[in-house]
C-alpha cells in the first residue's frame, strides 16, 4: 500500500506544544540525549538536530515514556523494539555522509515510525516499509501527528525493496540480514549508500556505497537487530 502523510510542509517543524513533553518528555530531556550523543562521538550536527526536534516519547507506549530519552532500546509490540538513540544517530549519520538534502531514501522496517521521522528532516522523500501492519498503523497515527508530509508509508515486504521508487540516495534497514538482499542493491543509486546491520548470531554494522568501481563495502561495529523476515502480517 502507498499512501502519503498529510500535512503541512516538512520544512516547519511541525511539533505541537502537546508534544513538548514535562520531566522525563521534557524538551530538555532532549537535549540532555543529544549531548550525550555528542559525547558518544556523533558529530552530524544535522542529525543531532533533527533527533533534538523529534520527541521520541510519542514513540512508544505511555508506561515507557519516562525511558524514551535513555539510550537503550524498547519494545514496541509485536516482537520489535525502537532501536536505542545512539544507533539511530549512527546509522543516520554513515547514510547522510554530510549531504543535505538526500533526495531520495528508503526506510526499509518503520517500526514505530521514529526513524523516519527523524530521517524525514533532512530528506526530500522518504519510502518507509513495514511488513507489520498493526505496527504500520501505530507509526502512521504518530507521523501524522508531527505532519510528516514528505514520508511515504507502505505495507509491504522489505526484502524486496521498493522499485517503483527506485533509484535511492540512501537506504536504512533496521533489520539484521545475513547478507545484502540483491534487490536492495540493485536499488541503490549512483553515489548512494546504504546501511544495515549484516549477521545471525554475531552482528556488524555494514555501509555499502554505490561508487564508480561499483559497490564498496565497508564493515563497521557489532550491532543487536531484531532479523529481516519476509512476507506479510497483520
Amino acid at each position: 500500500m502507498d499512501r502519503g502523510l498529510t500535512g503541512s510542509s516538512t520544512r516547519e517543524p511541525g511539533v505541537d506544544h502537546k508534544h513538548l513533553g514535562i520531566g522525563m518528555t521534557s524538551q530538555r530531556t532532549r537535549l540532555r540525549m543529544v549531548e550525550r550523543l555528542r559525547e558518544q562521538g556523533i558529530r552530524d550536527a544535522v542529525v543531532l538536530a533533527a533527533m533534538a526536534e523529534i520527541p521520541r516519547h510519542i514513540f512508544v507506549d505511555e508506561a515507557l515514556a519516562s525511558r524514551a530519552y535513555d539510550d537503550v532500546a524498547l519494545p514496541i509490540g509485536f516482537g520489535q523494539t525502537i532501536s536505542a538513540p545512539f544507533t539511530v544517530a549512527r546509522m543516520l549519520e554513515l547514510v547522510r555522509a554530510g549531504r543535505a538534502p538526500i533526495p531520495k531514501a528508503l526506510e526499509i522496517g518503520t517500526g514505530c515510525g521514529y526513524q523516519a521521522a527523524v530521517l524525514s528532516r533532512f530528506t526530500v522523500e522518504v519510502n518507509s516499509m513495514e511488513r507489520i501492519s498493526g505496527l504500520l498503523g501505530k507509526a502512521r497515527r504518530s507521523l501524522r501527528e508531527l505532519r510528516a508530509a514528505n514520508i511515504r508509508l507502505k505495507h509491504a515486504d522489505g526484502t524486496l525493496g521498493y522499485k517503483d521508487g527506485a533509484p535511492y540516495d540512501a537506504i536504512v534497514m533496521a533489520a539484521a540480514a545475513p547478507a545484502v538482499p540483491d534487490d536492495l542493491a540493485e536499488q541503490l543509486g549512483p553515489g548512494g549508500r546504504l546501511v544495515m546491520p549484516i549477521g545471525t548470531r554475531e552482528q556488524r554494522l555494514v555501509l555499502i556505497e554505490r561508487t564508480d568501481r561499483g559497490l564498496v563495502q565497508s564493515v563497521l561495529e557489532e550491532v543487536n537487530f531484531v532479523p529481516l523476515l519476509p512476507g506479510l502480517m497483520r
